[in-house]
């Protein structure tokens, strides 16, 4: 399957977790095989713009048939990087870093959480939901050793920017930003996904006036 980059539209990219998810839960439910029109519907997309974005990956249709779902439940899953898992960590351990280590499934992702890191006292050296916590100030040691590649950022907004310049500088790929500061990308090695709750809450606010 080519996945590069250059070649598959951002667009794209951001439909391909809705559809493993819906091709793990038809496996879930024994289906063999599934089709462009019943994808488009669990989707709410239309079965033309289905088959172009799996022609991107080539091969797992056949005219007449649909997709066997397995296959390409497992050839989506190898685009997104679930099979090779990445090391993460989790900077700021308060109550939402706290949440996220408690609910969110880091693994099912692509992703194994190593550690988490804080400067509060209270926190440093405990087991956060099985995740130990570090202090802040050995996060380049850790990284040295332990080569993450991932960092979740839960911090106070006022250390956002010089958190992520660190990660930045220590070599990390990607940010994943709660601190409800856009930031942005410092390097083309650098990809961040920020995410804004007061956002999304006040589009929702916007579009139920």
């Amino acid at each position: 399957m080519d996945n590069g980059k250059t070649k598959i539209p951002a667009a794209v990219v951001r439909r391909l977790p809705r559809y493993y998810r819906c091709l793990s839960a038809l496996e879930r439910e024994g289906a063999e095989k599934t089709s462009s029109q019943e994808l488009a519907q669990a989707l709410r997309l239309t079965a033309s713009q289905v088959r172009q974005d799996l022609n991107h990956f080539g091969g797992f249709g056949q005219q007449g048939y649909g997709y066997h779902v397995r296959p390409l439940r497992e050839g989506i899953g190898a685009a997104l990087g679930i099979r090779e898992p990445r090391g993460a960590v989790l900077l700021g351990a308060g109550n939402l870093g706290r949440a996220i280590l408690k609910n969110f499934d880091f693994e099912a992702c692509g992703f194994r959480m190593l550690a988490a890191f804080d400067v509060d006292p209270a926190i440093v050296g405990t087991a956060q939901h099985g995740v130990s916590v570090y202090p802040l100030d050995v996060l380049e040691e850790f990284t040295r050793r332990y080569r993450p590649s991932v960092a979740v950022l839960t911090l106070p907004a006022s250390g956002a920017e010089e958190a992520a310049s660190r990660l930045d500088l220590l070599g990390y790929s990607g940010i994943w930003n709660f601190t409800g500061v856009d930031l942005a990308e410092r390097s083309p090695r650098l990809s961040i996904e920020n995410v804004n709750f007061a956002d999304s809450l006040m589009a929702l606010r916007f579009r139920i006036k």
